[in-house]
C-alpha cells in the first residue's frame, strides 16, 4: 500500500454535521477498499486563493491514508459526486515524506516531544528531523570524541576552519 494525502475543500456554508458525514463516508470508502485511514486534520474555514464555484471561502480537511490505486479511484469517485465538496486533491506522498510522517505520528501528543526522557537524561536521539546533520546513528554516549568534543583530538592545522 502506498501513502496518500487527500485535501478536501467543502463549501463554507455547509453545516458541520454534513461535513462530518462526508468525512465518515471517506473513511469508510478507504476501509471498504482495503485501505488504511490515517490522521484527519480539520483546518477549518479559510479564504480560497481564487473563487471556486462563486465561493470565496471554504472549509479545509486534510486526510492521510494508505491504499492502492483502486482505493484512490473509488475515493476520487465518491468525492467528485459529493455535493458538499468544492474541490479535492489526492496526492501520493514520496516514501521519504511518508516515513517522516509515520515517525511523527508515533510521537506522544503531550507537548514534550518523542525523546523527552532521553533529553532529560542528557542523551539525544538519532531519529529526529535534524539527524542527518548531527550524524544519524552516532550515539551521544560515544566517548571517542571529535574535533569539537572536550578532550577530543585537536583540529588539524592544515584543515580549513569550519567557521
Amino acid at each position: 500500500m502506498r501513502p496518500y494525502e487527500v485535501m478536501v475543500i467543502f463549501d463554507a456554508a455547509t453545516e458541520p454535521p454534513a461535513i462530518q458525514a462526508v468525512v465518515d463516508r471517506l473513511v469508510e470508502t478507504v476501509r471498504a477498499n482495503d485501505g488504511t485511514p490515517g490522521h484527519i486534520d480539520r483546518w477549518g474555514r479559510r479564504p480560497l486563493a481564487y473563487e471556486v464555484k462563486h465561493r470565496r471561502e471554504g472549509y479545509y480537511v486534510l486526510v492521510e491514508l494508505a491504499g492502492d490505486s483502486r482505493t484512490v479511484a473509488e475515493l476520487d469517485r465518491m468525492l467528485t459526486l459529493a455535493d458538499e465538496v468544492l474541490r479535492h486533491k489526492v496526492i501520493r506522498l514520496p516514501d521519504k515524506v511518508a516515513a517522516r510522517a509515520a515517525a511523527t505520528a508515533r510521537r506522544p501528543r503531550d507537548g514534550r516531544g518523542p525523546d523527552a526522557a532521553q533529553v532529560a537524561a542528557g542523551r539525544r536521539s538519532a531519529t529526529g528531523p535534524d539527524a542527518e546533520r548531527r550524524g544519524a546513528g552516532v550515539a551521544a554516549e560515544d566517548k571517542t570524541g571529535g574535533a569539537d568534543a572536550p578532550g577530543g583530538p585537536a583540529p588539524d592545522a592544515d584543515a580549513p576552519s569550519a567557521g
